[in-house]
């Protein structure tokens, strides 16, 4: 009869099923991680850019929203692709193609390149969200303290949130600003590419490699609600977009602070208090959560316009934060409308509509405040992008208002 202390009843030991669990779930995690992360660095380096290829605004926020474009195709053409053929080669195309991204930024000297690049890390965005998520929810068991919706919402926004931030860093501190990142991004991402190479196969039935674009949807039996939550998680999707499209040329030419951690701190609380929200959201009685919601984007376009007029740093970061938090409530609910109260047989259709919904509010506005910053300048652009965030969530909570009133 064993010892009771013996070291190969554990289950935690190497060779178990529990840790090789855990390893492939780390593994899984990290690399979706280290996908989205590439996918924010270049927020912090396009000050650096622009004075480096000689572009203007415009221009940066047409490569950013190229990015957000990416991601629609690539969620509209693959976004069942893991549920086709798996998710550990689904996992393995988009890690390798952030490695591929990283290494055309390392590259990069003019314009082109840089649209190729950011082509590219929309497409590995794309890839990675649906597989690893749906590979975190087969790895780990429901009955565990650590939801897998918990750790794919952290390894998702965390992502967003770091790798600006880490991007940044290293462009104040390391030598070569506009090559030391992307060293550091491509070692990370090929570290990520290994672990989900070695990492088994976690989906038990696949349907076989079909091309065809999924259509959108949008659920008749939610349509109301799904709308209205698609509206108000989409003004804040604007708001990130300008916010990591132009934070920089805010904070170097109207602050003049050429600090890239800087710009990388403003886009990291945006994302990070986006993931937050994403959890507050169950602080909330049912039927108030969108409503609170709106309000703080209301709130957080008055503190960005405020930020404009006063030319002050301080504003910027709470509406930031405001935003992010206010988004993270508005995407939460309407996740759970679709999921809770949507039909099943096209669930996943419904998710891919609301998301491409998000990435292209993410794209479009974008690029309409370039064209703004061309017409007049920085400061007017911003007031006029955030009146209309605000119009957008206060139209939202005035049909909640018109349908609490009939529904007395």
């Amino acid at each position: 009869m064993p010892n009771r202390t013996d070291p190969t009843d554990r289950t935690d030991h190497p060779h178990s099923p529990t840790s090789r669990r855990g390893l492939a779930t780390a593994a899984v995690a990290f690399a979706f991680w280290i996908t989205m992360a590439g996918t924010t660095a270049p927020t912090s380096l396009y000050p650096l850019y622009g004075a480096d290829f000689g572009f203007s605004p415009i221009t940066v926020t047409v490569i950013f929203a190229v990015y957000a474009l990416g991601v629609v195709v690539g969620l509209l053409a693959f976004g069942r692709l893991s549920d086709q053929i798996g998710r550990r080669p689904v996992l393995v195309a988009a890690t390798l193609l952030s490695v591929c991204a990283a290494g055309v930024f390392l590259v990069a000297d003019d314009v082109a390149v840089l649209l190729v690049a950011r082509v590219i890390s929309g497409f590995s965005a794309a890839l990675v969200t649906g597989a690893a998520t749906a590979a975190l929810t087969e790895l780990l068991p429901q009955e565990r303290g650590v939801r897998p919706a918990t750790v794919a919402l952290f390894a998702n926004m965390g992502g967003l949130a770091c790798g600006t931030l880490l991007a940044g860093i290293l462009a104040d501190l390391a030598p070569a600003p506009l090559r030391t990142p992307w060293i550091v991004m491509l070692g990370l991402a090929a570290i990520g590419l290994v672990g989900v190479a070695a990492s088994r196969e976690t989906a038990v039935h696949r349907s076989g490699f079909v091309l065809r674009f999924q259509p959108l949807r949008i659920p008749s039996e939610i349509r109301s609600d799904f709308l209205r939550s698609a509206m108000a998680a989409g003004a804040g999707f604007a708001v990130l977009g300008v916010l990591t499209a132009v934070t920089g040329l805010f904070l170097g030419t109207v602050l003049h602070r050429s600090s890239h951690t800087l710009t990388g701190l403003v886009v990291f609380i945006a994302f990070a208090c986006t993931a937050l929200g994403q959890l507050l959201v169950r602080r909330f009685r049912p039927g108030t959560a969108l409503r609170a919601a709106c309000l703080g984007l209301v709130l957080a376009a008055a503190l960005i316009a405020l930020a404009m007029a006063v030319a002050s740093l301080a504003p910027l970061l709470v509406g930031a934060a405001v935003n992010g938090l206010a988004t993270g409530v508005a995407i939460s609910h309407g996740l759970g409308g679709i999921t809770t109260r949507g039909n099943p047989q096209h669930r996943g259709a419904s998710v891919s509509t609301f998301f491409a919904i998000l990435y292209s509010m993410l794209a479009v506005p974008a690029i309409g405040v370039g064209v703004l910053i061309r017409a007049t300048s920085l400061r007017p652009a911003g007031t006029i992008f955030s009146a209309a965030v605000a119009l957008l969530a206060l139209t939202v909570l005035s049909s909640l208002a018109r349908d609490r009133r009939t529904a007395v």
